[in-house]
């Protein structure tokens, strides 16, 4: 029997999460479970899913939380996951029929694997549209790639637990780019296998998708490269890399702000610090302010 738990966080998605439920009790292979996380919605999500699949399911469990984001959310549906391999669906998105039974043959055959992604289908506004061909998905050693964007959907991902928590799980602190954080903690040492099949639809031009929501979404990676290059994961060619993306983002997010005159030189010699001193310091409870609310800079 596989050991699959399947991890869905959601909030406020009434009008989507049956769907997403859906395409996982359609499986060719069953989960062990199905864990939705319900991230303090204020809809009738809950109740939704508990009018829909009352009787046709009893692997679904509901962990019901005080609203904290998702990156919360994932780790407590993690926590309570009773498999071995975690499988990651966002309530906007829906798996092809074949997509765990096609990615668990494949961990089967190749038993090294501890982290899988597959190909997707974008539908954007109700049409499929073409990724550009930056986001194409690469296997094996994607470290460098992954500095630059975010190379890994996580909803098409299978990975073992285990490797998740070793790696620290989501970092609840960030709003959004969570998995870009993850990511770049796991690719350093771990190679991603590509299951080279279309096996997830992802669904975007909605509003309530994180990448709406949230203005300068670079300063989140900036913020991750930081706590990397403050890590011992990296050998010196991959601190090499990491150092000349951080710089390369900083100064993206540096001539942004100077055009809308709310840049502070200060900010400069901070980030010196920072990568001196690590995060933990003084200055780094400074520039974390910074990055992870709202960029307003308080002189001090």
């Amino acid at each position: 029997m596989n050991s699959i738990s399947v991890v869905i966080p959601t909030f406020n998605r009434e009008d989507k999460i049956i769907k997403a439920i859906s395409s996982v009790l359609a499986q060719t292979l069953r989960p062990k479970e199905i864990i939705v996380v319900d991230d303090g919605s204020t809809d009738s999500t809950v109740s939704k899913i508990q009018e829909t699949f009352s009787n046709s399911y009893d692997g679904i469990r509901i962990l019901s939380l005080e609203h904290k984001g998702v990156s919360h959310a994932r780790n407590r549906g993690v926590e309570n996951a009773t498999g071995d391999w975690i499988a990651f669906l966002d309530s906007d998105d829906e798996w092809l029929p074949e997509k765990l039974e096609r990615q668990w043959k494949y961990c089967e055959k190749h038993p090294e694997t501890e982290i899988l992604q597959s190909q997707e289908i974008w539908i954007r506004n109700g049409k499929r549209v073409n990724p550009p061909v930056y986001l194409s998905k690469k296997d094996g050693w994607i470290f460098e790639q992954s500095l630059e964007f975010c190379s890994v959907t996580p909803s098409s991902v299978l990975l073992k637990k285990d490797l998740y928590e070793n790696r620290g799980g989501m970092d609840e602190k960030l709003p959004a780019c969570e998995d870009y954080d993850l990511w770049l903690r796991i690719t350093p040492k771990t190679p991603v296998a590509l299951l080279n099949e279309f096996l997830l639809v992802r669904y975007g031009g909605h509003g309530d998708q994180l990448s709406a929501r949230y203005p300068a979404m670079d300063r989140f990676r900036i913020y991750s490269i930081i706590k990397l290059l403050n890590s011992n994961l990296l050998d010196e060619k991959q601190r090499d890399c990491a150092e000349k993306i951080l710089s390369a983002k900083w100064e993206i997010l540096r001539q942004g702000r100077i055009k809308r005159n709310s840049w502070s030189e200060e900010l400069d010699f901070l980030l010196e610090e920072v990568l001196r001193d690590g995060l933990h310091s003084k200055s780094g409870n400074r520039l974390k302010e910074f990055l992870l609310k709202n960029l307003e800079w308080k002189p001090g």
